[in-house]
């Protein structure tokens, strides 16, 4: 659908996955906590953001958004090598682009991280996440994993 490989939407898919493990709390909890207006903002920016380091960008919205520490460590849960936050930014970044018309990029990840499929990814221990992107896309679509 949305075209590939979208450089802003990869970086924000990454900080938000990056801020999740930082403050330990599901991916939906940081959307929830960023808000439409800030993750907007993020990936209008993000060839900005992508200039500084990742641990800064992560500290000043954590900071900005007020996100509080949660209990949510599915890298503390992970029994084998934990995926880099890049690579989970990744993931969301593709079923973004392949779920979701280019014009609606924001709807779709506000969405994406919004259902059942976040549990999905952040789980480690599954295999689930280094699937093939067109796997991934139609498990979404199914709502279901296939």
């Amino acid at each position: 659908m949305g075209s590939k490989n979208n450089n802003a939407l990869f970086y924000t898919c990454s900080l938000i996955e990056f801020i999740g493990r930082t403050v330990k709390r599901k991916r939906e909890e940081v959307t929830d906590y960023l808000g439409k207006e800030r993750i907007k903002r993020i990936y209008e920016y993000a060839d900005v953001f992508h200039c500084e380091p990742i641990e800064k960008t992560a500290d000043e919205f954590i900071e900005e958004a007020g996100i509080t520490e949660g209990n949510f460590d599915n890298v503390k849960m992970c029994h084998y090598t934990v995926p880099d936050y890049w690579d989970i930014g990744e993931v969301y970044e593709r079923l973004i682009e392949d779920a979701y018309e280019d014009s609606e990029l924001m709807k779709g990840l506000w969405e994406v991280y919004h259902s059942w499929i976040d549990a999905q990814i952040s789980d480690y221990n599954t295999d689930f996440y280094y699937q093939p992107r067109d796997y991934i896309a139609a498990c979404y679509e199914e709502g279901v994993v296939l």
